[in-house]
């Protein structure tokens, strides 16, 4: 009611589909800032984790390109946020802090998880250090992010009625929308950083097929 108290005018842009208009939705935000709105706001350092030597260690987006990076596991907007995810995972699979670089482990002593049947006791000899990664990558391949499929940009095809929009996506970064093909390919250009906002929207329309996509 406040809002709406204060509002002087509306006005709106129309779109062919869902799809065009959360990519839409969410370049606005972005670029128009709105106070009212923090969800949909550009994350500056976007984090996810990757498997070193075994280990997971948090990478950056500022570091790597994450549309592109194989073998990378969730995102999350920082640091703490990562190795939270990476905890919860510890305690729903009973995986070791110690051997997640979580905790420091004494010598000859096993976590502190292990004693109160928390960790499956890879620790102590309980459990063999082959079947602890393997069910470190079962639970994180429910994170996996997913490389982008394409060699470049591609055209997403939404149609209602007479209406079309063709929907410029590389990298899983939304360049904006056309009516034809034609002048799709001219909106196409080289992008910098990762949308994790637009990876959500375009994840699974274009990974199961349900959306018509063109080579541009």
């Amino acid at each position: 009611a406040r809002l709406l108290r204060q509002t002087r005018r509306i006005s709106h842009i129309g779109t062919v589909g869902e799809i065009g208009a959360l990519l839409l939705e969410s370049r606005l935000i972005k670029e128009q800032q709105p106070l009212m709105n923090q969800k949909l706001r550009r994350i500056r350092q976007l984090c996810a984790l990757r498997l070193a030597a075994g280990v997971p260690e948090v990478v950056y987006s500022s570091d790597l390109n994450f549309a592109t990076e194989p073998d990378l596991y969730g995102l999350f907007p920082s640091r703490h946020a990562a190795l939270d995810a990476l905890r919860d995972l510890a305690d729903q699979h009973r995986l070791c802090y110690g051997a997640l670089g979580l905790e420091r482990l004494t010598p000859g002593r096993p976590c502190f998880r292990a004693t109160i049947r928390r960790c499956a006791g890879v620790c102590r000899g309980d459990e063999r250090p082959d079947d602890h990664h393997a069910r470190l990558l079962q639970a994180l391949d429910g994170l996996r992010v997913a490389c982008w499929p394409y060699p470049g940009a591609i055209g997403l095809i939404e149609r209602q009625g007479r209406a079309r929009q063709v929907h410029v996506i590389r990298n899983w970064c939304y360049l904006g929308s056309a009516t034809t093909q034609a002048a799709a390919r001219k909106l196409d250009r080289v992008v910098t950083g990762f949308d994790a906002d637009g990876y959500k929207i375009l994840c699974r329309p274009i990974l199961t097929g349900a959306a018509k996509v063109v080579l541009l």
